[in-house]
């Protein structure tokens, strides 16, 4: 086990209507006028967009993210841009750029950026684990992760069965405890299992 650990973030959809609320022209509040200024970060603005599922992701990955010195814990994979930290600034055009490519590993415009992207962190974090918080179910996220980062590529083991917002609780859940997951070598898992119980309400 290595003594660094840096967690992808699989990305939120900027196609949905949460999304289509930051470019109406009437909409006044906080992160809309901020995205406008280009003064937003990365990470917050998916968050809003995803809501529970991206949540759980990144408290999760700021509560257990052990980098090497100098590096950010925390990586979101985006479509056309690779991989970014969550706090990059970013503007309303930022965000038209990523919805106007695909995520899609036959689609270059998606696949070049990550791919390269995934190549300068794992040169400069070296003996690191990177763990993927997001689907296995697909190869869009999978592949190109895999042909750089090999067998250090890692996926909690708890995510197999469970939906998305059944994961941003978990992660949520775990990261208020102070209890992490359990990970292991993406090449071991089963993509699907059986569906887990679901969590018990909370008090």
């Amino acid at each position: 086990m290595s003594a660094h650990r840096i967690f992808l973030l699989s990305p939120a959809s900027v196609h949905g209507e949460r999304a289509a609320m930051l470019f109406r022209p009437d909409a006044d509040f906080d992160l809309v006028q901020r995205l406008r200024r280009g003064e937003a970060q990365l990470g917050e603005t998916f968050a809003f967009i995803s809501g529970l599922y991206f949540r759980g992701k990144l408290t999760y990955a700021r509560r257990f993210a052990a980098p090497p010195e100098g590096i950010p814990g925390a990586w979101i994979v985006t479509s056309g841009l690779g991989l970014l930290p969550p706090e990059t600034s970013i503007a309303l055009e930022h965000l038209a750029e990523l919805a106007a490519v695909p995520i899609d590993a036959a689609d270059r415009r998606y696949r070049d950026p990550l791919e390269k992207g995934c190549r300068l962190l794992h040169e400069v974090a070296g003996d690191c684990e990177f763990v993927l918080l997001g689907s296995v179910a697909t190869v869009k996220y999978l592949e190109p992760m895999f042909r750089v980062f090999g067998e250090q590529l890692l996926f909690p083991r708890e995510f197999i069965g469970r939906g998305d917002m059944s994961r941003g609780g978990l992660m949520l859940r775990s990261a208020r405890a102070g209890e992490e997951l359990e990970y292991t070598p993406l090449g071991s898992l089963t993509r699907h299992g059986p569906r887990p119980p679901k969590l018990p309400k909370r008090a």
